[in-house]
């Protein structure tokens, strides 16, 4: 039985699909099915049921598959700490993130640091980030939306005013402050359903006892700015801005609006030197 193996067999059967897990794995599928045919062989038993040229995991192989991922899991973290002994210069860091806006300058200051450490960056939910910290699939998450799961830590690192986002022509762009009540009825700009962002905004447009009506719902940052300055609506906007900028930010007095951010870890899973001097980097980067 060998390692390959195990790695193969654990991807098909977390996917329950032989082509898009040797898509995935970037091999040919009949190169994959022989060697799950001779992990099978290898066992003495099936580990999946196949029901014409679909195959789904049996009661076989969900046992071995749960022993799978802790013999792999150990494995990795042997690695790791032996690259720790290494020094630096060797580690690497699994991180997932519901956004990439707040974290692209401190990630690349951090690699002009350390260009020798190897990053692997995922975009998810916060609900797949807690799923894959429990899991040992990443070491550091970094979201807005709390994640409130047994054996996982966190640390705020970054707190951010929410603004309101007007273009220059409109009609309270000269003040410098406004309460969120003011612009119920102002066409705003947000983002789509499902982005983290959204879930944040929704909190604060209840605090204020308002319903937005969206003209316009997209992914990025950026668009909302660029929709700000031709004048299709406002925005909820976290990040600081002017005039020289094409669009004015306005200080929200009511409801508070704020958004914190943490990374998260699990204290039950190996820390490497390099996730902790990321961490640390973090702290004092957003201080």
């Amino acid at each position: 039985m060998e390692m390959l193996q195990l790695r193969y067999f654990q991807k098909v059967a977390r996917m329950e699909h032989i082509t898009k897990a040797a898509q995935e794995l970037r091999i040919a599928q009949p190169a994959l099915s022989k060697t799950i045919a001779r992990l099978e062989e290898d066992l003495g038993v099936p580990l999946f049921d196949r029901i014409g040229k679909q195959i789904k995991l049996n009661s076989l192989g969900k046992i071995f598959l749960d022993k799978v991922d802790v013999a792999l899991e150990l494995l990795e973290e042997g690695r790791r700490e032996v690259a720790d002994l290494g020094g630096l210069e060797y580690g690497s860091i699994r991180l997932a993130m519901t956004t990439l806006d707040r974290l692209s300058e401190p990630l690349g200051e951090f690699l002009t640091l350390y260009p020798n450490v190897n990053l692997q960056i995922t975009q998810t939910s916060t609900a797949e980030m807690a799923r894959l910290l429990d899991a040992g699939g990443i070491d550091i998450g970094f979201s807005a939306l709390p994640i409130e799961l047994s054996g996982i830590a966190s640390a705020i690192v970054l707190k951010e005013d929410v603004y309101l986002a007007v273009p220059l022509d409109h009609r309270f762009a000269q003040r410098d402050s406004i309460h969120l009540k003011e612009v119920g009825d102002d066409p705003f700009i947000g983002y789509k359903e499902g982005h983290v962002m959204n879930h944040l905004n929704d909190v604060f447009f209840r605090k204020a006892g308002i319903s937005p009506k969206f003209v316009c719902q997209v992914d990025e940052p950026g668009a909302i700015v660029s929709l700000v300055r031709t004048g299709l609506g406002v925005a909820l906007f976290g990040c600081k801005g002017g005039e020289d900028a094409g669009y004015k930010l306005l200080r929200i007095e009511s409801p508070a609006c704020y958004r914190s951010y943490r990374v998260y870890w699990s204290e039950k899973r190996y820390f490497s030197l390099a996730a902790r001097k990321f961490l640390t980097f973090l702290e004092e980067y957003f201080k």
